[in-house]
């Protein structure tokens, strides 16, 4: 979306009788990106859509605090971010910290849409080791392809810390590859 058609769509999002139009708009562009992050950092696709849900529902309680000092998808990246790393804490507290990569490698083998070879499964085994916060960076520097600056909005830290966070993830996965050899 130019900026353009963001301005468009936020303007209508903050006049009462195209709110819920815009905003049905909103939630159709956005649902699947939103979705495939989400979906990286929770492997199961039920948690997902739940967290996608109430991403949409925060975002339509808040709409009135959406500033524009970020674009719109930052906004709602980081509402989704927020609403993914809260559930893995809520997970991680009924599973114990030592069971959550193994209870999360566990769940996405025996979710029916992962079609994913041995390879991808030990990856996704070692981004589940990674601490939550590390993950989220992991994802969206490496599968969303997102620049640090627009990150650093949406978990709002600053570049360095991010680049250092992403560097010492990528360490992590590699250390964890070198030891299943």
């Amino acid at each position: 979306m130019n900026s353009t058609e963001e301005t468009s769509l936020i303007h209508r999002l903050n006049q009462p009788e195209y709110q819920r139009q815009a905003f049905e708009q909103l939630v159709n562009l956005y649902s699947p990106q939103l979705y495939r992050q989400i979906r990286r950092m929770v492997y199961s696709h039920d948690d997902t859509n739940d967290i996608l849900q109430n991403t949409f529902i925060k975002a339509w309680v808040n709409l009135d605090t959406f500033r524009g000092d970020a674009r719109l998808s930052t906004w709602l990246y980081r509402i989704a971010t927020n609403e993914t790393l809260n559930f893995l804490q809520r997970k991680k507290d009924m599973t114990g910290l030592d069971d959550a990569p193994t209870a999360i490698v566990n769940q996405l083998t025996a979710d029916e849409y992962f079609d994913g070879n041995e390879t991808e499964l030990q990856l996704q085994k070692a981004i589940a080791s990674l601490p939550d916060k590390q993950r989220a960076v992991f994802h969206l520097k490496y599968y969303e392809e997102m620049k640090y600056e627009e990150m650093s909005s949406i978990l709002n830290t600053s570049v360095g810390a991010l680049k250092a966070s992403y560097h010492h993830a990528v360490k992590k996965i590699c250390d964890f590859f070198k030891s299943q050899d």
